[in-house]
Parts: C-alpha cells; structure tokens; sequence
C-alpha cells in the first residue's frame, strides 16, 4: 500500500488533512474518506485495547458490545448501496436550483469557512436529535451502549441520515458541494477518536475542541451530562449557546433507561415503538405532537425538554449489560462477524459492477448475519434455528461465488468451517426441536 495514501488515511482520522490535499475541482473526484477508513477504525480500535490494557490492566469493552458497535455502523452505511447519501443529494440539488453565489472551490478561505459551517451545522444537528423526541428516536442508537470506547463511535442510526440533511442546505446556497462533501465526512471521521477513555486530558486544546474527556460527558447519563456538549469537531458552539459541561464527576455511560440488548434490528427501531405508543396514548393533538416534536423527557405540564430532576439517579457503581455466554461462542461470532465484514468491504469495493438484485441479495445476507450474530449473543432460545439457517445461506452464497470478499487462499477452510458450522447448527436445532416436542408430548 502507498505510504503517502496511508499518511493521508491516517491524519484523515483527525482533521490533519491539508486544504491542498483535499480541493477537488468535481463532486465525483471526492474519495469516500469514511467507506476508505474502515482498516483505520480497526487499527485504533486493537491499538486501544492495547493502551487501555497496558494502563487499566482490564480491556476497555466487550466483545459483545464491540461487535454490536460496529454492526450497527455497517447497517447504517448500507443505504449508500442504493443511492447517494441524503445529506448529499439534498445539498446538490439546492446548490444547482437555488444558489445566490457560487464560492470558489480552490479557495483555502473557503476550505476554511467551509469546515467551520459543517461544524456549525452538525452542532444544531446533534442538539436538535437530542431535544426533539422522534429525531432522538434515531440518535438514541448511538447512545445505547453503556462502554465508552472507540467501537461505541461506530454505533450509528440506520435512520438519522433522513432528517440530518435538513440542517446542511443554507450552506449549499453558496459552498460548492465538492467543498461540502469533504467536511462532511472529516467532521464525522474526527468524532471517532474521542470515544476513548484512555485519553484524560489535552490541556489548552480542550477550550477550543471537542475532546474525548468532552465527549464522555455528552455520553453520560449522570445529571449533569444530560443535553451538553453537541460539539462535532468544535466545542466552541457549546460554550457560546450556553450547552458546555466539564468532565467532574465519573461518567455513567449510556441511556438513562438501558434497553439491555445486543440484537442489532432491535437498537436501531425499539424507540420509534415507544414513540407510537405514547403518540397513542394521548387523545389531544397538542399533547401528540409534543411527545413528537418535544423533548425525550417532556410530560403535560412540564418544561420542553421534560424534567431533568426525573432522570434516574446514577450510584456510579453501575455495571453494563452483558451476556453469560462461552467464549468457544464468543470465537465463534468473532470469526463469523469478520467474515461478513470482508463481505461488507468489498460490496462496496465492487458496487458498480454488481446488480441491483445482486446488491440487494448480499445486503440481505449481511443483515441476516448481523441479525444471528445478536440472537447468539444474547443466547436467545430461537438463535441454533436462524443460525442454522443463515449457514445454509452462506454456504449457498459462496458456492456460486457471491462472496468474493473472503481470502482467496483461505477458501477451502473458510468452506470447511462453515459446512462444519452448519453441521453443528443442524443438529443442535433439530435437538431442541425433538426437546420440545418430548415436552409436548
């Protein structure tokens, strides 16, 4: 691989790309920064293991969690299969019907500015998923695991990417979207390092960015940390609308009523149930709209935002949810989650030579592996079935080469391993099932 490509990937992670390495005359000459940086995120996420066992003695997460974390990032990114982001294509289209000035796109000045507007954007963005219910109803995704460590910065919304874009368009009225589309992914690429406990504190550099010992408060659910620092790249935003808190007391991770559940369908739409059902429950319409367009917490009678006396209390001795399950399993799922990962990386590697029926097959497929990755996790009674069914999948997928992103010279054990999985999955479900039906009887 190309050193000078690396370095770029690398300082990409931080904002430390340079305007002139990043100006690009057309939208389609734009790389893909965040698609490219999946071997960045695991590198970091093993080089933090590393630090955090060195400096703890104890690993920063689980395994369970980890791989829920990133599930969750590779359901988000599956949309871009089927079209160009939403954030994106509402930008363009505003910047071709109705922009007033068109800014050079070769400008440092405006590479600049153009940087500082993304950030400002995505403040109102964040502060906005949290204060209004149904958008919280897709960022809460993200703030479902009760770890806080670099695989949490992978746990994304499925749908947050629907409203986001709404909060970029006064800038596609002059930023051209070529300049647009660079910020956009570096500003999301920098939260990703700031998910970290093993960074405390960077000094002078915590007035001005947002920071991880910043972040870890906005991931808090201890009083204080509940609807502060919404800062992307930036904490400046925060303490000039009055949303900053410091980092004092130790940060509780997590939501302030934990779903307890690693099934990774379950994360991203459990919320939305809950919204219906308070939307029903109540027979005015200004109450409907409320639970709708108000606060998470907000209650008739009580302010926008709801309450924050009614969060409950933290002891901070708080333990995260995890499940009881052997780490012969745990291999397993680990094996299994890296194997459909090669298959994710390369169906976007190789999208514009596939069909649309063969796209939506493998993201069939992927969401089928991702759904009995969190039933075996959780040891749910129904996961020997559904995994014996995704193997038959898989086997069949391979057999007629559908999944080329797996190591050509791993092949044959690759192709034993799951024969022998669907095997074992086979029997043990035709076992309960005779269980069952003994019982019955």
């Amino acid at each position: 691989m190309d050193a000078d490509l690396v370095s770029k990937g690398v300082r990409s992670m931080f904002y430390m790309v340079t305007p002139n390495e990043s100006l690009f005359q057309n939208l389609e000459d734009v790389p893909p920064y965040v698609q490219q940086a999946t071997p960045y995120f695991m590198g970091l996420m093993l080089l933090e293991l590393v630090l955090g066992f060195l400096k703890t003695g104890r690993l920063v997460g689980n395994v369970g969690d980890g791989i829920t974390s990133v599930s969750a990032g590779i359901v988000s990114r599956l949309p871009g299969l089927f079209m160009r982001g939403m954030e994106l294509n509402a930008y363009v289209y505003v910047w071709n019907h109705f922009r007033l000035v068109e800014l050079s796109w070769d400008s440092v000045w405006i590479w600049w500015l153009t940087f500082l507007g993304v950030d400002f954007c995505y403040y109102w963005v964040h502060r906005f998923a949290h204060e209004m219910n149904i958008l919280w109803a897709a960022h809460q995704v993200h703030h479902s695991s009760e770890y806080y460590n670099l695989s949490t910065a992978l746990r994304q919304s499925l749908t947050q990417q629907f409203s986001s874009w709404i909060f970029y368009l006064p800038m596609a009225l002059a930023v051209p979207p070529n300049v647009f589309a660079v910020h956009i992914q570096f500003n999301l690429l920098y939260q990703f390092w700031i998910h970290t406990e093993v960074i405390t504190d960077l000094g002078p550099l915590e007035w001005v960015l947002n920071t991880p010992s910043h972040h870890r408060v906005h991931h808090g659910r201890n009083l204080y940390c509940i609807d502060t620092n919404y800062g992307g790249a930036l904490i400046i935003w925060d303490r000039l609308f009055g949303t900053f808190a410091p980092e004092t007391d130790k940060v509780v991770y997590g939501l302030v009523h934990p779903i307890n559940t690693f099934e990774i369908l379950t994360i991203q739409f459990l919320y939305y149930k809950y919204v219906w059902r308070r939307f029903r429950h109540y027979v005015k319409l200004p109450n409907k709209l409320s639970v709708l367009f108000k606060g998470p917490s907000w209650k008739p009678g009580k302010p926008r935002l709801g309450d924050h006396a009614e969060v409950p209390a933290v002891t901070r001795d708080e333990l995260p949810h995890n499940s009881s399950w052997p780490w012969t399993m745990q291999l397993y799922v680990v094996i299994q989650f890296l194997l459909v990962l090669g298959v994710y990386q390369d169906l976007f590697a190789t999208k514009p030579m596939l069909s649309q029926l063969t796209i939506l097959a493998m993201t069939g497929y992927i969401l089928l592996t991702l759904t009995s990755i969190g039933f075996l996790i959780e040891q749910r009674p129904t996961a020997p079935v559904l995994e014996m069914l995704r193997c038959v999948v898989m086997v069949m997928m391979q057999r007629y080469g559908y999944l080329k992103g797996l190591p050509t010279s791993l092949a044959v054990p690759i192709e034993a391993f799951v024969s022998l999985s669907l095997l074992y999955w086979g029997l043990h479900s035709f076992s309960r099932i005779a269980s069952f039906k003994n019982k019955a009887d």
